[in-house]
């Protein structure tokens, strides 16, 4: 007998990218970050007292908010810490989103947002894409005509890196009828200042996206936050959130490293250096990568080069370097390629140069 939903019996589940266990492999495919976390960390780990386990943390991480909020220009009103930023996707879905509503994305975008919308039962409404992967001028619109209740835009954008300018941001939120959840689980990697926060301000129906995973080397963590309008964390926070949805160990550490932002935007400055070197080199290379403000390229691979972007994946794979292939559309000839350190990124340009010159 299967017990299974109908809608969850027809659905494929979120594909995760590998994760080896061997740590001679250079990891360039999952967009984690190649410097280590602030010191601090080390530091809280070193300090914690096991006999704090006994009992529950706080429930809804009020020193994290707190900072966060004096972060972003904020009160901590509007700020909810949650398990990394896919449990804000989910919440902001089971909170906003009755089963049976529209849902709205880009295509290509982050692959688990049709994967929580399924789960919901929420149809999904899609719109692709302009060539230079733009958003089109119509794209408000057209959320708007199919009466979508929730809009995910991922900025920068994923898989591309491309990055929306603010003004269209705001433009966008005063446009949808529906909520937007702006995604900047990349946002630190901006080579420019580039503060959406305040929008908020402006925009009772906008949701913003932020991660440790990334800027703050804590992927293995899963900690993140939302920022958002009070009347929209308020039912999240204190109704649809999970109970004690962050333990003690992970709320010291998220604080700690927050705070420490000497520390971590010198190594955003390090990864920016690196990807602009990356796409450089690999452009030398007949390879053509995408205008990324991220911590990743997507990077085009001619037929001429190991007879495409899957057979060079595979031999890179061979070679214990790991990058991304989507057997997607407009993804099939393209690699997304994690920046490494400058170690990782050379060692990968070497493989790279070693096959061209083979053929």
């Amino acid at each position: 007998m299967n017990f299974e939903r109908e809608n969850i019996r027809r659905m494929a589940g979120y594909a995760s990218g590998e994760q080896p266990d061997n740590e001679l492999v250079i990891k360039l495919n999952t967009n984690e970050n190649p410097y280590p976390p602030s010191p601090q960390v080390s530091e809280v780990l070193r300090q914690f007292n096991p006999e704090s386990l006994r009992r529950y943390p706080p429930a809804t991480a009020q020193k994290f908010r707190q900072l966060a909020a004096e972060l972003h220009g904020l009160d901590p009103g509007n700020v909810i810490a949650t398990r990394g930023g896919d449990e804000l996707l989910r919440l902001v879905i089971t909170t906003f989103v009755d089963p049976g509503e529209k849902i709205g994305m880009t295509d290509p975008t982050y692959s688990l947002y049709p994967v929580l919308a399924q789960i919901q039962n929420c149809p999904i409404v899609e719109m692709p894409l302009l060539a230079d992967w733009s958003l089109p001028a119509e794209f408000a619109q057209s959320m708007n005509d199919a009466k979508v209740k929730l809009t995910f835009l991922v900025n920068p954008h994923a898989p591309t890196g491309v990055l929306m300018p603010i003004d269209q941001v705001s433009n966008l939120a005063s446009e949808l009828n529906s909520i937007l959840l702006l995604d900047e689980a990349y946002i630190n990697f901006v080579d420019h200042d580039y503060q959406t926060s305040q929008l908020i301000k402006q925009h009772d129906n906008l949701v913003i996206l932020r991660t440790l995973s990334k800027g703050y080397s804590l992927a293995g963590l899963r900690f993140g936050y939302g920022l958002a309008d009070h009347s929209l964390i308020e039912p999240m926070l204190n109704k649809t959130r999970d109970s004690y949805n962050l333990d003690f160990i992970s709320q010291l550490i998220a604080e700690a490293a927050i705070a420490d932002q000497d520390y971590v935007r010198g190594n955003w400055r390090k990864v920016i250096i690196e990807r602009n070197r990356l796409k450089v080199q690999l452009h030398e290379l007949g390879i053509i990568c995408a205008e990324s403000q991220a911590n990743f390229l997507l990077a085009t691979i001619p037929e001429s080069i190991n007879s495409g972007a899957a057979e060079l994946y595979q031999q890179l794979k061979e070679r214990q370097i790991l990058v991304r292939y989507f057997n997607a559309a407009r993804l099939g000839d393209k690699l997304r390629i994690s920046v490494g350190t400058q170690e990782e990124n050379n060692q990968l340009l070497s493989a790279i140069t070693g096959l061209v010159d083979q053929h």
